[in-house]
């Protein structure tokens, strides 16, 4: 029963291991996808227009989280009906590498 549970315990740490190297951010496809974002955001994630925030140097985690609430609908205020448009086709990894391209940005 001991060994049983101490595989089990072996078992679940390297899947876990194994899932945050599946799920690290590509920023070069990020960088590739963020041309979409270019028009409001800026080609180097700093806007033009001062409506529109800068994403270049932004917390990935941040950026993460703000996209998903867009693409959820959770976010309502300000642009958010064009930044739901812009979200909602974007996969996980979508986000999490263009998260990742804007937080390498200085």
């Amino acid at each position: 029963m001991k060994t049983l549970k101490t595989l089990g315990v072996a078992t679940t740490l390297l899947m876990g291991a194994l899932s945050g190297q599946a799920m690290a951010a590509d920023a070069a496809a990020g960088k590739a996808k963020a041309v979409m974002c270019a028009a409001c955001h800026g080609a180097d994630g700093k806007a033009q227009i001062p409506t529109y925030p800068n994403l270049a140097g932004q917390n990935e985690a941040y950026l993460v989280s703000a996209m998903n609430a867009y693409k959820k609908g959770e976010r309502t205020g300000g642009q958010a009906a064009i930044m739901a448009g812009m979200a909602a086709p974007l996969s996980d990894a979508d986000i999490a590498n263009l998260a990742a391209y804007f937080a390498s940005l200085k």
